[in-house]
């Protein structure tokens, strides 16, 4: 089988890179495709996976349209070579519409629920897998799975963080650390958001520093002030270090998400917020949201402050969270490999996912 997977976030290569490690493995062929975005090629590289990048994103209205025009042609052209017997991706335009003109399946996860651009795919797509909590995506189209779009990476059964981490960071082995992240604001779906403010984001790492040292990764370039608290490491290590920290901090429900599958509180900071941050606070008290107005950015740091002061992290639901959920890779390898079967089984018994516990 020849699979083809389309990366439009660093994030994506997490998810997707056991999965193609593991059907490599049983004798498939995977090639991704991806756009010069922070991390992707490096990440990519790192895992030894197979790809071909398709180059930088525009960040113009103008240039975001003309880019669905670029990549659907350079995803085509790497598809009639390749010949995909299926599309997978994290609800990816390019995927969807490629494999729609070639008649193949496309398989796409959806987390974020931004619905000007489901529009651009969801006619195209086969199969969009979404986890089991309640979202405005309506469709015979939607197939519920029992994870977090996290759990494909950072399930237990998948990942081991390596300790060595530590020395690198220069932090001893029980000295508290905070990540803070913060996002560059430029996805269609950020317009009107402003994110953190300087003097909060000012105000976050001197009261943080009080009880443990900070790291900031960011999107944008950092101001001067800020370039002591850099966080520099191999893109492919960052979650060995984000599974010693104390706390996640920030404008990235993707880190505060990742943090908590590894068991480490997070705070989450945007107007809109997302449905897996809401469940993860609402149903096992894991991480915790705020909107973008001065006073819920106060009420965030005061917060993250809260959690820094207790000798221990206070997660007592984490292994609940854990134990309700599936290892997410084992199911998607099952659910490639016996596609179509696969759709059907699930349908007429959706428990059947709980054998890739």
């Amino acid at each position: 089988m020849n699979i083809l997977i389309d990366i439009g976030h660093p994030a994506h290569v997490h998810m997707f890179h056991f999965f193609a490690i593991e059907m490599q493995k049983r004798g498939h062929q995977v090639l991704f495709t991806c756009r010069d975005k922070e991390f992707e090629v490096a990440l990519l590289q790192s895992f030894g996976l197979k790809f071909v990048n398709f180059g930088k994103k525009s960040t113009s209205t103008i240039g975001k349209i003309a880019d669905l025009l670029k990549f659907d042609w350079l995803e085509w052209r790497v598809a009639h070579r390749f010949k995909p017997d299926i599309f997978l991706s994290h609800g990816s335009i390019t995927a969807s519409h490629v494999a729609w003109l070639m008649q193949r399946p496309s398989i796409a996860f959806e987390d974020t629920f931004n619905m000007e651009q489901i529009r651009l795919w969801k006619p195209f797509a086969s199969i969009i897998l979404t986890s089991a909590y309640e979202h405005p995506l309506k469709s015979p189209k939607v197939m519920r799975y029992a994870g977090y779009n996290e759990l494909l990476y950072l399930h237990p059964k998948r990942f081991v963080p390596q300790q060595t981490i530590l020395q690198q960071l220069g932090v001893q082995p029980h000295e508290k650390y905070v990540i803070m992240r913060f996002v560059s604001w430029n996805s269609t779906h950020d317009r009107g958001h402003n994110g953190i403010s300087l003097e909060h984001k000012r105000l976050a790492v001197k009261q943080f520093s009080k009880y443990a040292k900070v790291f900031i990764s960011s999107e944008n370039p950092l101001p001067d002030e800020f370039e002591p608290y850099r966080f520099s490491i191999a893109p492919e290590r960052m979650h060995d270090a984000m599974a010693y920290a104390s706390l996640i901090f920030g404008e990235s429900a993707t880190m505060v998400s990742e943090g908590v599958m590894l068991g480490v509180p997070g705070i989450y900071v945007d107007n809109t917020g997302r449905l897996y941050t809401k469940e993860l606070h609402d149903k096992y008290g894991l991480c915790f949201n705020y909107t973008e107005s001065d006073a819920d950015q106060q009420a965030a740091i005061d917060k993250g402050v809260d959690l820094l002061q207790r000798n221990e992290r206070s997660l007592p639901n984490y292994p609940n969270m854990i134990d309700d959920h599936i290892d997410v890779t084992a199911f998607l390898v099952w659910f490639i490999e016996n596609f179509p079967q696969s759709e059907r089984i699930m349908r007429q018994n959706p428990d059947y996912q709980y054998r890739f516990k």
